[in-house]
Order: structure tokens, then C-alpha cells, then sequence
């Protein structure tokens, strides 16, 4: 073999060799379950910004689902800790647009196949590289659900990133905020009788035919408020969703003033509105 080839074998061993942590940059290992797997990935970010874009990528095997930060009526919502992490001082998660998961357990919350919870995390000292760590716990159910558990380790430095472009569709997904009268929502309550609970219809802005979603949350995660189901009786041009004000904390009272987030789904759009039931 010539001296020439063996330096050029050499430079473009170096060039991989290279290439690799550029790459990694972009991502941590995989943290594998038996039917899921987690990980982070960096967003492209600017040099010395006070805010940083992440995510935390949870991949699921076919057939298997997780939750939203609310499940509904059975499943436990993901936890996040950071607690582990350099040069951060807060990492603020946020939740795509989940989908209502029907079996014959009931209704829940939650994604399948491939979610990417978008991170923006903010450093103790701007400028400087933030090294993150999560650890996440969370469900993961096919017809049985199974806790998981899963970590991941990844620096995140001024630059472009591979991820960037997964992470701003799963950005995009994110529900965003709206008042109620930007929505094209109303909420009414419809007082116990008959000895049934009170009841709460909403009737949101949408065209007869059109795919939409309703979720409701109630103040704190001690709430365990039921799916809201659709129902006739919505005026023209909207569609109506009712359910029973059920799952209250002890000590609440069923008939005074409750705030609410609603969570509405169309397709590709979602908003969220904080709302206060009268």
C-alpha cells in the first residue's frame, strides 16, 4: 500500500471519527424499556441566549401507548426530574396535543408511537453549556400497564442541530394559549337535579363534520375530572361537549366557582383556555 493511501485512510478515519460526536451533540443514547425507549435531543440554539430548546423523546412500540399530563379516567401521567443537571436553573416541559385513547378500561390520554416532549430550559449562567439530566417515569400499557423508567444525559451548546426540525413539529403541536372568546367557547354549568351531579356543557366554535377533541382539567393534578363527551343540542356552526362534575378534591364545593382548563384539539390545531366555571 502507498504512504499517499495510507494518509488518505487516515484523514477520512479522523473525519469519522469526528463526525461521530457531532452527531451525538445532537442526541443522547437511547434509554431502553421492553417496549419504549427515551432520550434527549437538542433544538438549534443561539449563542448566549437566556433560554435553550430541548426535548425529550419517548419512542413506543406498536400497539403500545403513554399519557398526558392528565391520563383520564385510568393511566399515570409522565414525571420529569432534573434534578441531576449543571448549570440549570429551571426546564419547563410542555405537552403536544395528546389523543383520547377508548378500550374497554375506559377513556384515557395520552400518544402512541413517537412523542416529543419539547424542553425550554434556562441556565444558571447564560452563555455557558447546560449539562442536562432527566430522569423519567412513566406507564407504558398495551392491554396491561407497566411502570417504566428510563434516563438521559446531554450537553446543550450555542449551534445547529439535526434534531432541530423534529423538535419544532412536536413545538408546533403544542396546544397554544387562548381566551375563551378566541377560541369560540362557552361553558355552562347545569345544576344537579334527580339526584345526578351537576353537569357542564361547552360549546365550542366548530363545523358539524370536523374532528374535534375536548379535554378537561381542573386547577391542581388532585382533580380528576371525567373526558367530556359530545352531545347533541349545540347551537348553529358549534359542537357541544358535556361532562359531570365529578373527581372533585375533598372539600370543594361542587356549586361554587371552579377554574377550568380546557384543552380543544381540531386535527393538526390545538389551543388551551383557562376558564372560570361561574
Amino acid at each position: 500500500m502507498k504512504a499517499s493511501d495510507l494518509f488518505t485512510g487516515a484523514v477520512a478515519g479522523a473525519v469519522i471519527m469526528l463526525a461521530v460526536p457531532a452527531c451525538a451533540a445532537d442526541s443522547s443514547p437511547w434509554a431502553e424499556e421492553s417496549h419504549a425507549a427515551i432520550r434527549l435531543i437538542a433544538g438549534t440554539n443561539q449563542k448566549n441566549a437566556d433560554r435553550l430548546r430541548a426535548g425529550i423523546e419517548l419512542r413506543l412500540a406498536p400497539g403500545w401507548h403513554t399519557y398526558w399530563r392528565y391520563p383520564g379516567d385510568a393511566g399515570v401521567p409522565p414525571r420529569f426530574d432534573f434534578s441531576g443537571s449543571q448549570n440549570l436553573a429551571a426546564a419547563r416541559v410542555s405537552y403536544p396535543a395528546p389523543h383520547l385513547l377508548a378500550d374497554e378500561a375506559g377513556n384515557s390520554i395520552g400518544y402512541k408511537g413517537d412523542v416529543i416532549f419539547p424542553l425550554t430550559v434556562t441556565p444558571e449562567q447564560a452563555g455557558k453549556p447546560v449539562r442536562l439530566r432527566v430522569v423519567v417515569d412513566y406507564a407504558i400499557c398495551e392491554k396491561l400497564c407497566v411502570p417504566a423508567k428510563g434516563s438521559a444525559e446531554l450537553t446543550l451548546s450555542p449551534g445547529a442541530s439535526a434534531s432541530d426540525k423534529a423538535l419544532a413539529a412536536a413545538e408546533a403541536q403544542v396546544p397554544r394559549s387562548a381566551s375563551a372568546t378566541e377560541a369560540g367557547l362557552s361553558v355552562t354549568r347545569v345544576p344537579a337535579k334527580n339526584g345526578q351531579r351537576a353537569q357542564v356543557l361547552v360549546d365550542v366554535a366548530a363545523p358539524a363534520g370536523k374532528p374535534v377533541t375536548l379535554f378537561a382539567e381542573g386547577p391542581t393534578a388532585e382533580w380528576a375530572l371525567p373526558v367530556p363527551k359530545p352531545v347533541d343540542g349545540a347551537p348553529a356552526g358549534h359542537r357541544r361537549f358535556s361532562f359531570e362534575l365529578d373527581g372533585l378534591p375533598p372539600g370543594v364545593d361542587a356549586d361554587g366557582r371552579i377554574p377550568l382548563v380546557l384543552t380543544l384539539v381540531e386535527g393538526a390545531h390545538a389551543v388551551e383556555v383557562k376558564t372560570l366555571l361561574d
